[in-house]
């Protein structure tokens, strides 16, 4: 199953947690466009909570860009699209 297009979260082992639509994917490097780094998530225990159920305002999400590349890639989750509703409408952190 490819989850080429589809919402997920990335975790990697050095540039962090991200959020956005996989645009290509090989070995440990994968492309997302229109992602937001989550640097840091209340309201979920793991991850995997937080592709499926989402998060609560207290956490903090960056602003869109749109395209990275990550590399080192250790994890990726597809998200619901519940999770994805949620992760989207918490407002950009700036601090």
């Amino acid at each position: 199953m490819s989850m080429i297009g589809k919402k997920v979260i990335v975790r990697t082992t050095n540039a962090g947690v991200h959020y956005g639509t996989l645009s290509a994917l090989d070995g440990q490097q994968v492309i997302l466009i229109e992602s937001r780094r989550i640097w840091y998530w209340d309201g979920a225990f793991t991850l995997s909570k937080v592709a499926m159920a989402g998060v609560n305002k207290n956490s903090k999400l960056s602003v869109a860009v749109p395209e990275i590349l990550l590399n080192e890639t250790i994890e990726i989750i597809p998200v619901t699209a519940d999770a994805a509703a949620c992760l989207e409408q918490i407002p950009a952190h700036h601090e």
